[in-house]
């Protein structure tokens, strides 16, 4: 159980000089969020039902995960009608309670990272990164091959670079 440590909570951060572009990250993601929790049922029999929390984004040679950032101030909280988006005060995480969303979109409208997304599948439901709530490590960052993703607490980034990747 993840748990915050002072006025820090560990959040995934991208060393872009590292991500290949592989995608496995959203793989394993959608793997991890899928009803069968295998890789080739939940790609040939549940495709259109799962749903990706991360998305990697290239930019020329260059590509990087991106994914919520669980913020302190949390904008979708407070846009949120229904009541459904709710931050943990003990641990930091923003998460998404799918029976009280209403589909209103307000959160992903808010989003500054515009990492929300309308899960179509579940009809009307914001989807997002919920950290793999219930791992000690999120999947992408615990099986991302070049280490590109980094799960760590906000203080080890403040005024340092975020690490070597041999770490």
């Amino acid at each position: 159980m993840l748990e915050r440590r002072g006025d820090y909570m560990k959040k995934i951060y991208i060393q872009e000089q590292y991500c290949i572009g592989c995608r496995l990250c959203e793989i394993y993601c959608q793997v991890k969020h899928s009803k069968s929790k295998k890789i080739i049922k939940a790609f040939k029999e549940e495709k259109a039902d799962i749903f990706s929390s991360i998305l990697v984004e290239e930019i020329g040679y260059n590509s990087f995960a991106i994914q919520c950032r669980h913020c302190d101030d949390a904008p979708c909280v407070e846009a949120c009608i229904s009541g459904a988006m709710r931050k943990d005060e003990d641990t930091g995480i923003v998460s998404c309670d799918y029976d009280k969303c209403v589909g209103c979109w307000m959160c992903i409208m808010v989003c500054p990272y515009g990492v929300i997304k309308m899960d179509i599948s579940r009809k009307r439901i914001a989807s997002k990164c919920d950290l793999c709530a219930g791992e000690d490590i999120p999947v992408c960052v615990k099986n991302c091959p070049n280490e590109a993703l980094k799960f760590i607490e906000e203080e080890e980034v403040i005024g340092n670079e975020i690490g070597d990747k041999t770490e």
